[in-house]
This record gives C-alpha cells, sequence and structure tokens, in this order.
C-alpha cells in the first residue's frame, strides 16, 4: 500500500479519517496525499474557465494551502511523506482524478452519516465516492486513537462478480493479518436454503488462499440490519462490503446497501466496487 488519499473538508470527521490513515502509513510505510476540494460559487468558475483573474479566487486558495500545512504539521503525521492538493473542481471528479493521477491504492474519507429527508434528497460526498470509486474506499465515523484491522467482517452473496473486489479486500487485509469472518446475511425477502448458501462460500473460498477466515450464515429482517447486527455481535473492527455503483432509477428502486452502511454503522466500512 504505498498511497492512501485523505480528501479533507477541514472538519472533525476528516481529521479522524487522516488519523486512521496517519495509523495505516506507519504500519505500511505509504505517502499520504492530502486533498481538499475547492468548490466555488458558479461565476467565479465561468470567469476562472474565461481566463480571468479573480482576488477572491486567490484567496481562497491561498486560505486552503495555508489551512493544509497547518493539518500536515500535526504531530501523528510526524515521520510520514505528504503530499498537499487543493484542487478546483467537484469533489467527486476531484478526488476521481488525483485517485488516478497519483495511483493511490486507498482513500479514506471521514462521514458523520445522515439520516431521513437528508440521507435521500441529498447525499454525502462520501456517498459518492464510495458508489463511484473504483479504488477501496474506508469510511471512518469518530476518532479511532488504536486502529485495528485484525477482525474483518466480509457480507457477500459470494458470486462470481465479488472475488475481484475480495482480492484488493485481501491485499488490504494482509498487512494486519486479519482474520476475515465471510457472511451471508439471510432475511425474508432474500432467502436461500442453507445448503445453497453453504454451498457458494465453500466454492469462493477455494479460490483463495486464504486460512484464517470463518463461514456464517446470519438471519435479520433486512441485510444492512444484519450486518451490522453480526458484527456486534463478534466485536468486528471493519466490515467490507461491495458496492454496484448504481446510479440514477436504478439506485433509488434497489437502494445500496453500502451506502446504508456508511450512513448508519458506527464501525469503519470498506466498501469495494464491482
Amino acid at each position: 500500500m504505498k498511497r492512501i488519499l485523505v480528501p479533507t473538508d477541514f472538519s472533525e470527521h476528516a481529521e479522524d479519517a487522516l488519523k486512521v490513515a496517519a495509523q495505516i502509513a506507519k504500519k505500511n510505510d505509504s505517502e499520504i496525499i492530502v486533498l481538499h476540494m475547492l468548490e466555488l460559487p458558479h461565476q467565479m468558475n465561468d470567469a476562472i474557465l474565461g481566463g480571468a483573474s479573480i482576488p477572491e479566487t486567490i484567496l481562497f486558495m491561498k486560505k486552503a494551502n495555508e489551512m493544509l500545512d497547518e493539518i500536515s504539521s500535526r504531530p501523528y503525521l510526524d515521520g510520514i511523506p505528504i503530499t498537499e492538493i487543493v484542487k478546483m473542481d467537484k469533489p467527486i471528479h476531484g478526488i476521481t482524478q488525483v485517485s488516478k493521477d497519483y495511483d493511490v491504492d486507498l482513500i479514506i474519507m471521514g462521514s458523520h452519516g445522515s439520516s431521513g429527508v437528508e440521507e435521500l434528497l441529498i447525499g454525502s460526498n462520501t456517498e459518492k465516492v464510495v458508489r463511484n470509486s473504483e479504488i477501496p474506499v474506508l469510511v471512518i465515523k469518530k476518532d479511532i486513537s488504536n486502529f485495528n484491522g485484525s477482525n474483518i467482517v466480509f457480507a457477500s452473496d459470494f458470486s462470481a462478480e465479488t472475488k475481484k473486489p475480495f482480492e484488493k479486500l485481501l491485499n488490504f487485509t494482509k498487512f494486519f493479518e486479519s482474520k476475515i469472518h465471510l457472511v451471508t446475511i439471510c432475511t425474508p425477502n432474500s432467502f436461500k436454503p442453507t445448503h445453497v448458501i453453504e454451498k457458494a462460500m465453500k466454492d469462493f473460498v477455494t479460490e483463495f488462499n486464504i486460512t484464517n477466515y470463518t463461514t456464517q450464515i446470519y438471519n435479520d429482517t433486512n441485510i444492512e440490519k444484519g450486518i451490522i447486527n453480526f458484527a456486534n455481535s463478534i466485536n468486528a473492527d471493519i466490515i467490507g462490503m461491495c458496492t454496484h455503483g448504481r446510479t440514477g432509477f436504478a439506485h433509488f428502486f434497489n437502494g445500496s446497501i453500502s451506502e446504508g452502511l456508511v450512513n448508519h454503522a458506527v464501525r469503519p466500512v470498506i466498501t469495494l466496487k464491482i
């Protein structure tokens, strides 16, 4: 894991993510890229594209760079190579581009979660990154002074399309010598016989060289609650999930379990796009 990207809006939640990134970077000799996306009013963007020089824009850029300098001098980042970037773009576009330009291995983002009408109508930048990122995204919900990845849940239906995302998870877990708890959530609306689930999990596992794992079938009223309740029952450090990256009507009608977890789970969630 050579490079970790941490987008920041200078909030407390973003700093929680940076603290976790620092712990992972020190363990793996990684570089941290701290990115601030500067979203300007439309009229400023139009003027910039037209080549005009705007004093306000220069002021915003200067202030953002000063704040990044301040963040990068935090004691918990001592000894870690830090790259600071201020980029003028919409967050999802900028984060995606920087990830590609710098060959990032992991994105770590803070999130406060949301609920009700705000969650339905607005969503968050974190959710948008989770939905669209080709790179694994680790979402941090609170300050974690001693980040640990030794006990990880991977919730899945263990279909063929989840094999590549699972390989990415294995690359993440090898740094923590993690025990992986493979779980399928069985609900009234997604019921499968036990022997069918067990065969799917057995076939899935045989394709990977892993020894430190368990397989579980967990019953609950819906998949999201089942994942959270199972993770609680084994005191998991991280919850791992695949996401389809659906948008538009497909996303609205089908919903997204991974985005729901990003909103509602207190534990860190790592998402991997199918």
